[in-house]
């Protein structure tokens, strides 16, 4: 039997793409506002005994924070449970509050504990999330399946010409970032076969203050860098990699980030002269991002294919892990110029 879709919120256009490739149409679904601001959400079809995949990414935008977001897909869940889904897996990808994973004070939240009581709670019986901040803090977080896909296999297949001609090095803005460098330099010399460098930025800190001198241990003299990071927020931090890399000789810089907050000042910080482009997913519309930023940096990779995949598998009972091994080699054109 074929899952049901619900894409709730500004994800109906992304779960639309989702639903398109996996030749079915989006379930219907109600959401009603109250003049009093609460809510109500729940589905139109009948869902009993049947696997439901719902699809939310968590993020504010111009219409809802993030927090009216999570309630309403806490409350959609619930609902969907209570009308005898046989099984709820929710497609979250960019999950919000996975960046708080451990105390750093005393008496700090750990919300990605509580994203994950919050959503077991629920109902949920399996999470699809995509690159999430602290792999290991997510499985360990959740008693229920969790299911991680990486934007690697989007990114990497970008740069396999450049290899022909260019020497590359993977760049990882700072040591704590390394694991996902590796993984991603891995990906891109088995697409190129032949070995890829990788290096990392190291931060100078005064008082515990990033100075904005910071050092690149690895030569990348004359060689095309690609800075690999997770999320761009401020964009801060790759403004900083930039102006290193730069002074240490780079021919050419590119960021590679799986999710585009933009907030702030960020159209002004990529718009460093020094930065070729900006390589991210659609898992947060780019909207806080200047036109002419969105036209001569920004390069926005589709996921809907990827996901749509990874529901396919994840409704049959097959392996994700396999999907994320062999989707870089099934297309090579996946990126979408925005």
């Amino acid at each position: 039997m074929e899952p049901q879709l619900f894409a709730l919120g500004s994800s109906k256009h992304w779960g639309e793409n989702v639903a398109e490739h996996l030749h079915i149409p989006l379930s219907l679904h109600e959401e009603r506002e109250f003049e009093d601001g609460e809510h109500k959400i729940r589905p139109l079809e009948n869902v009993r005994g049947r696997d439901v995949f719902v699809l939310n990414s968590l993020y504010s935008d111009t219409v809802m924070s993030v927090n009216d977001k999570l309630c309403r897909l806490l409350f959609f869940i619930s609902a969907l449970k209570d009308a005898s889904a046989a099984k709820v897996s929710v497609v979250i990808p960019y999950f919000a509050y996975a960046r708080k994973d451990r105390k750093t004070k005393p008496r700090d939240p750990i919300t990605m504990k509580y994203m994950a009581k919050l959503l077991e709670s629920a109902g949920a019986d399996q999470i699809i999330a995509l690159d999430i901040h602290n792999l290991s803090a997510f499985q360990n977080a959740f008693r229920i399946p969790t299911e991680h896909m990486e934007a690697k296999v989007l990114f990497a297949p970008y740069f396999t010409q450049m290899s022909n001609t260019e020497d590359i090095m993977v760049i990882s803005p700072d040591a704590g970032g390394m694991k996902r460098a590796e993984s991603f330099r891995e990906t891109l010399s088995e697409l190129c076969k032949k070995p890829i460098g990788i290096a990392f930025l190291e931060k100078h800190r005064s008082e515990g203050v990033v100075e904005g001198n910071e050092s690149v241990i690895g030569e990348v003299k004359d060689k095309i860098a690609i800075i690999i990071d997770d999320i761009i927020s401020s964009g801060k931090t790759i403004k900083l990699a930039v102006d290193a890399l730069d002074r240490a000789g780079a021919k050419k810089i590119f960021a590679c980030a799986t999710h585009g907050l933009f907030v702030g000042s960020a159209s002004e910080i990529l718009n460093h002269p020094k930065l070729d482009k900006v390589l991210i997913t659609d898992s947060i519309p780019p909207f806080r991002l200047k036109k002419e930023i969105l036209k001569e940096k920004i390069l926005l990779f589709d996921t809907s294919v990827l996901f749509a995949k990874a529901i396919k598998r994840a409704q049959g009972g097959d392996s994700l892990v396999d999907l994320i091994k062999t989707y870089p080699y099934i297309t090579q054109e996946s990126f979408l110029q925005s």
